[in-house]
């Protein structure tokens, strides 16, 4: 059929959901915790193919295709943007301009009354700061998705494969000159469950969630990997409708775990444990792969080693999106691409042997099981390395008597 139907283990994007005229695309969770579409009245389906047309997963080149690239540094000229953001705050700062200049933002919130990420509609800047800060969870696009009118002006941000869908979208339907597009460098997106199971952990410390932020600068921004968690029992809850200087200014959070103390969030996460089978085995938006108008992310790497405020990787892709980045509020220092995607993932990961036991430990048991299971793992590897290399042997039981 000419239609989503046989779609599995896809990027998630929900973009089909919202082009289908006849509304029977439904997003939800599989099994193992990833977005995936489903048709809910095959019979009232007219396989017009506009779903698998604006499906990135069932193609192999990118919507965007001509380029040029402008890379740079970049971080906001207001203290407390950059404080309150995960990286410079650049991303903030150009959906901020646009909101100046009559767009709308589509982008992402975690609610925490569902516990998840989603995306939404922000119309003043006071609806644009809950999309500040990294979430790194797959976001529930459709409603967002839909809400957006393609006669109006929007800034949609996303991730790679989203955006690359969501491209496709409005080229279909002739409005692309509507939109500014905004993506970032991924790592990839874990299985739902794992943040399931996480904050599963957490609230039995807090009570019900209130709040959540993946990325906190409190101990700097090189060493930023602290999840900030507030619950009922502990924190306040956040007011959505207060003032943007009362909502910029942020608060510390009661959870305060850093990936050096082993978070376990983070080491399922960046230990590519648990990601999409799409991330493994069909991400084609690595470093200069894009179909946004701008790139931004963490600038890691030598060149920014001693700045703690955070500094943003930011590359126009178009020349709509290197005109967006002059007019913000930002400073830009221009370098060549290599500087800007240092640190930045060159391949999509390798599946882990390991990736179904993980994932079967956390459908059916919490997440210190899993972790308990993943450090067991490395271990027994730890002793196969040593047993097959004697010498590595020798050489830690000498360190053992100095």
């Amino acid at each position: 059929m000419n239609n989503i139907s046989k779609i599995h283990d896809c990027y998630g994007c929900g973009v089909c959901a919202t082009a289908c005229g006849r509304k029977i695309i439904e997003i939800s969770l599989n099994e193992n915790g990833f977005y995936e579409p489903h048709i809910t009245d095959e019979e009232r389906c007219t396989e017009c193919g506009i779903c698998t047309e604006v499906c990135a997963y069932l193609h192999d080149d990118l919507s965007l295709k001509e380029t040029e690239i402008h890379p740079y540094a970049a971080w906001s000229k207001d203290h407390l943007v950059r404080r309150k953001c995960s990286s410079g705050g650049a991303g903030f700062e150009i959906g901020k301009y646009l909101l100046g200049q009559g767009y709308k933002v589509c982008g992402v919130r975690f609610d925490a009354d569902k516990n998840r990420a989603e995306h939404y509609i922000a119309t003043t800047v006071e609806e644009l700061i809950p999309s500040a800060g990294s979430k790194y969870i797959q976001s529930y696009t459709v409603d967002g998705f839909k809400a957006v009118n393609r006669k109006e002006k929007y800034l949609v941000t996303g991730t790679p494969c989203q955006i690359d869908s969501f491209r496709r979208y409005i080229k279909k339907f002739h409005c692309e000159d509507n939109f500014v597009l905004l993506d970032f460098f991924c790592h990839g997106v874990p299985s739902m469950l794992v943040w399931q199971k996480y904050t599963e952990w957490a609230e039995k410390q807090v009570g019900k969630i209130t709040y959540a932020s993946w990325r906190n600068k409190w101990t700097g921004w090189h060493d930023s990997w602290a999840m900030g968690i507030d619950g009922e029992e502990h924190g306040e809850k956040i007011d959505w409708h207060d003032s943007y200087d009362m909502l910029i200014r942020g608060k510390k959070s009661c959870i305060e775990s850093r990936l050096s103390q082993g978070d376990m969030f983070y080491a399922l996460f960046l230990g590519d444990c648990c990601l999409g089978k799409q991330c493994y085995e069909h991400c084609k938006y690595k470093l200069d792969q894009s179909s946004a108008d701008i790139r931004i992310g963490d600038l890691w790497g030598t060149t920014y080693k001693d700045n703690e405020d955070g500094v943003s990787g930011a590359v126009a892709f178009t020349a709509k999106g290197n005109e967006i980045l002059k007019a913000t509020n930002c400073e830009l220092i221009e370098h060549e691409f290599s500087v800007i995607s240092e640190g930045q993932m060159k391949h999509q990961p390798k599946s882990p042997k390991y990736y179904k036991q993980i994932l079967d430990l956390l459908k059916n048991g919490t997440i210190e099981a899993a972790i308990h299971y993943l450090n067991n793992y490395r271990k027994r590897q730890r002793r196969l390395g040593y047993l097959k290399n004697p010498m590595r042997i020798f050489k830690a039981l000498l360190r053992r008597i100095k």
